[in-house]
Order: structure tokens, then sequence, then C-alpha cells
């Protein structure tokens, strides 16, 4: 070898430099497969966990993947661990499933032990639960918005007009209350109208929401959502999250704007949503709470 050529790098030396692979736990919506694109992207290696009657396993054909049901929850863990998987990203949506249609096998009903009573709670309790297992069994759970850039806006006006004093006092007053029901663990959501709440989100989801308030409607200035994170939320999984489906709910059920908090809100297929919205001439608005005060609006 001459004196100013490199060495090769020896096998500890290239092992030490490979990408690391990548756990992606699916529910449904496109934010998992996004994030399994992105990754690819950057050379890692993935491996794709769908959750049964969540996630579309067809999406994921011809790359590494297994489709297992949340009481087979040990399997998974063993799976990702055979692929020498260390992180892991929770992304896409998820109908909470009742404990009776669980059906655990008796390794993942040890690890529903060790959850405990957070199941019986709402779903940022159970989140940070499954998130302390997961780092008990050598997983660091990754938030999807470290692979996708923009995934969570900065404060802007995305589309539409910029809202007026009413509306103003409706986002600050969505604002209050949904810090009031994510305290206790309840939702992400509110649909306020004139300073009138017409719905809060539980169980059920934005969507529905959505249309059920909009049967509520007042006359007069229409009504707005407004999403929030929770306030002692985790931002690694769960985040609220507004897309093409939500804009095509509002305009059905007759909404003029969606309000949501900047920088912890992820907003799916971004030019889609914002050019649906401006079709529906509804605003998109996300908004830095710090402006949104109802002290600083009375």
């Amino acid at each position: 070898m001459r004196r100013n050529e490199k060495a090769p790098p020896s096998r500890l030396q290239a092992l030490s430099i490979m990408p690391k692979p990548l756990g992606v736990i699916a529910g449904g919506g496109t934010l998992p497969l996004r994030v399994v694109q992105a990754a690819s992207a950057l050379g890692r290696p993935v491996h794709i966990v769908v959750l049964e009657g969540h996630g579309a396993a067809a999406a994921y054909a011809g790359l590494s993947h297994v489709t297992l049901r949340w009481g087979l929850a040990a399997q998974m863990l063993s799976w990702l661990k055979q692929h020498g998987v260390k992180e892991v990203v929770l992304a896409g949506t998820v109908a909470r499933p009742s404990l009776l249609s669980l059906r655990p096998d008796a390794a993942s009903m040890k690890l529903l032990g060790r959850i405990g009573r957070a199941a019986f709670n709402g779903d940022d309790s159970i989140l940070r639960a499954v998130m302390k297992v997961l780092a008990e069994e050598g997983f660091e759970v990754v938030g999807a918005q470290a692979l996708l850039a923009g995934l969570l806006p900065d404060a802007a006006l995305l589309a539409g007009s910029m809202p007026d004093d009413v509306a103003r006092a409706d986002i600050a007053r969505g604002l209050v209350v949904c810090h009031a029901i994510g305290a206790v663990d309840v939702g992400q959501a509110v649909v306020v109208q004139q300073g009138l709440v017409l719905g809060v989100e539980a169980i059920e989801g934005t969507d529905a929401l959505i249309l059920r308030a909009g049967a509520l409607r007042r006359e007069g200035p229409a009504p707005i959502l407004v999403k929030a994170l929770k306030p002692t939320q985790s931002t690694l999984a769960d985040l609220p999250t507004i897309g093409p489906r939500t804009v095509e709910s509002a305009r059905a059920a007759g909404l003029r704007g969606l309000a949501f908090r900047a920088g912890g809100t992820i907003l799916l297929e971004r030019a889609t949503t914002i050019a649906a919205a401006e079709a529906a001439s509804i605003f998109l608005l996300a908004f830095n709470p710090s402006e949104y005060s109802q002290g600083d609006l009375a």
C-alpha cells in the first residue's frame, strides 16, 4: 500500500457507518408511507409493522413488513428486534380498540400488564405508557417530523382570508376549550361559532366532530375548527393532524375556517390541503397561541 493511500475500513468501522434500520408502526392514512419513503431516501433500511384493521398492508408491498393486531404486541417487538431496529416511529390513524378485542397472547399480556392503569385512561396517557415500555425494551421513539421537513407548519395564514374579529375571538375561545379538554386527556379539537361551543372531540375523531357540529350550526358567521396539542402531550406521537379529508369535512359541514397550533400540528399533503381550502373558501391558519389569548382580544 502506498504511503498516502488510505486503508480500507475495517468490518467494525463499516458496520458503524451503515445507516441504522428504522421501525415504523403503521396505522391508517398516508403519513406512515411518507415516513417510510423519507427514511428509504436517506438510505435507511425500514421495517414496517402494519396494524391490522388500521393500516393498509398493500401500500407496503415489496417492502419489509408484517401485519399484526395490537394483541400480538410482543410479536411486533420481537420482529423489530430480529431486524436490528432500535428507533421506531409511531405514525398513522388508529381507532382505539376495546380491551376485550385485543385477544393478547401470553407474552403480550405481560406487556399490557406493564402499561397498567394507563390502559383505562386517555390516548396521551396510553401513548406515554407505551413509549415507556418501548424504552424499557431498548427502543427509542422518533417523531415523524424528524424525517419529514415542513410537516409542522410555522405560524402563517396558509389559505383563505385573514380571520376577522369574530373569527379571532372564536379561535381564542377554542384554544381555551382545547386546553381544558386536553388537560383531562379527552381530545385535541373543538368547533366554535360566535363564542358557542358546538362540539368537542372525543373518541369519534375530528371528521366526525366536524360533521356533528355542522348540524348544530347557527345563523351568522360560520363555525371554526380549532386544534391544539394537549397541555402535557408528547410531540413524538399522535400530534393533531389536518389534511385534505379535514378540509372536505369542513366544506360539507359549512365551516369557514380551520385553525391549528403552529409548530405542533401535522399538515398532511400540504399543497393538496391548501389548494382544497382555497377552492372551498375556507381559511387555513397555523396560529401562535400567544396571539390568541382571550384577554388580548377582549
